[in-house]
């Protein structure tokens, strides 16, 4: 397989490779290979998907079709048509066509399995017109819709002539973000913007008039006019400085997350309350390690409230709670920590030889992401399971070799090692994704070579009867799960 870029679809903490020029889905079944299920037919580069989101249906809901009870792929193609795909089948369930007068690049989720957002690429002035002292009014667009079926909410312009210098911007659970070079970060609600600004309401598939041009909406080569012109400045929810835009809101009650837009705060975190801007106490987070790779952080996405801070050598789940005496204030303590499985105190002898000849042992520290030592590269967390994955990598001569561990998401517990049997070299990109009791280990190596490794966990045959003589034993009585064995790994590359 031949990829043009590697799109990423993100559904339950898992991540799909999908071919731009032609659309895979591949399978691990318990007795054979992975094997190829569909492949759609071969386009043009004009027509390649550029962006894809997964959807699944909501449970409990009445659908319209049957086709709507299975997954489907939300596609975004090079001639700017938004389609809904079977993922099952590869059949075009849906299609819309955008518009013409820009180039939608972008998908992503407003409001998760909802509401999707697609973003243009943004509009650059060319040389002779910058030269000229010639601006591109319209940074970029932002068309809102609905899923299943599809039903347009509109398309949005974000213009620089009401929001200023703009960088980028994007929207998030009803929240209009721009960014600026600065390091600024404002907030808007979108709903508001909708109800002052919208022109006029389109309905997709309705026939229109606009601009002195007649169509069908969502129709080539109508598509969809721009119907969100914003002529006034928006009201502004909440605006932040921080250090290349990294900005973050979670927590209970609402916290969020910035660095101090100094180059010197890099890895320095602060968690400030959202109603009033005033710090947390210990929201001052700073990981001290000394690496080539920085630490990150986020809000954990169970909705627990808790944060995640990962770091060469150590994970820490860290927890928001009300400070004692005073409910109007809150803190920051750690609910447990993960450590990697290190020697303590190791360093390593440096010799030198003096001009005499006469040999001395220097001692200095190894960087706490030095490759012969554990060190933490991926956590991702598994709703349907609750558990926490933690890939961790050790460098052992000239070979990487990683492990995947699963720990409890409540208390940390480890519960399951399990080793990757392929070698990790960790000068190529990896990226490992669990979901449910499928493990894929996708890895990159130069010249766009790919090679994606498949994990399935199973109960082992005499476990399963150890079991059922036990649930004899029990009668009613519900026993502890068994231990998950994962089968060898299926390898595919592309």
């Amino acid at each position: 397989m031949e990829f043009s870029r590697d799109i990423h679809c993100n559904h339950s903490g898992l991540k799909k490779e999908i071919n731009m020029t032609q659309l895979w889905k591949i399978i691990c079944s318990v007795a054979s290979e992975p094997r190829k299920l569909y492949e759609m037919p071969k386009c043009s580069k004009s027509e390649k998907i550029e962006d894809a989101l997964l959807w699944e249906c909501p449970v409990g809901e009445i659908l319209p079709n049957p086709s709507d009870y299975k997954s489907s792929l939300i596609a975004l193609t090079a001639h700017n048509w938004l389609f809904r795909i079977s993922a099952t089948t590869g059949k075009v369930l849906e299609k819309i066509y955008l518009a013409s007068y820009c180039k939608f690049r972008y998908l992503s989720w407003d409001t998760p399995q909802e509401v999707i957002a697609v973003k243009s690429a943004q509009n650059k002035c060319s040389a002779l017109a910058r030269q000229a002292g010639i601006q591109q009014p319209i940074l970029l667009y932002l068309a809102v819709f609905h899923v299943l079926p599809f039903s347009l909410i509109g398309i949005l312009e974000i213009s620089k002539k009401i929001f200023g210098n703009v960088t980028d911007a994007t929207l998030s659970h009803g929240i209009l973000i721009v960014m600026y070079s600065s390091g600024l970060v404002r907030l808007y609600s979108f709903q508001a913007i909708i109800e002052q600004f919208m022109q006029q309401k389109l309905d997709l598939g309705c026939a229109c008039r606009w601009g002195g041009t007649a169509g069908t909406v969502g129709e080539a080569p109508f598509g969809i006019p721009c119907n969100i012109k914003i002529t006034d400045s928006p009201p502004l929810l909440f605006e932040v400085s921080s250090l290349e835009n990294a900005f973050q809101i979670g927590g209970h009650p609402w916290h969020y997350i910035i660095t101090p837009n100094k180059k010197k705060q890099k890895g320095v975190f602060h968690i400030c309350a959202l109603k009033d801007n005033s710090l947390a106490k210990n929201g001052i987070q700073e990981m001290e390690c000394c690496s080539l790779e920085s630490d990150w952080i986020y809000f954990h996405p169970d909705a627990s409230g808790r944060i995640i801070h990962v770091g060469p050598n150590q994970v820490k789940v860290l927890k928001l709670n009300e400070v004692e005496n005073n409910s109007a204030q809150h803190q920051i303590s750690e609910d447990f920590v993960i450590l990697a499985n290190r020697e303590k105190n190791k360093n390593e002898n440096l010799l030198t030889v003096t001009a005499s000849g006469r040999v001395v042992k220097k001692k200095f520290n190894l960087l706490d992401d030095d490759p012969e030592q554990e060190t933490f590269k991926i956590v991702d967390y598994e709703d349907e399971l609750d558990l926490l994955s933690v890939v961790a990598v050790t460098q052992i001569d000239a070979e990487g070799k990683a492990h995947l561990d699963f720990h409890c998401n409540e208390y940390g517990t480890l519960l399951k090692s399990i080793p990757l049997e392929e070698s990790w070299d960790v000068t190529y990109s990896h990226e490992v994704y669990f979901d449910r009791d499928l493990v894929l280990h996708i890895e990159q190596k130069p010249s766009r070579v790919f090679s994606c490794y498949v994990y399935q966990m199973c109960l082992l045959i005499f476990e399963r009867e150890r079991e059922g003589q036990r649930e004899k034993e029990r009668e009613s009585q519900a026993g502890p799960a068994s231990e998950p064995a994962v089968r060898s790994a299926r390898t595919v590359r592309s």
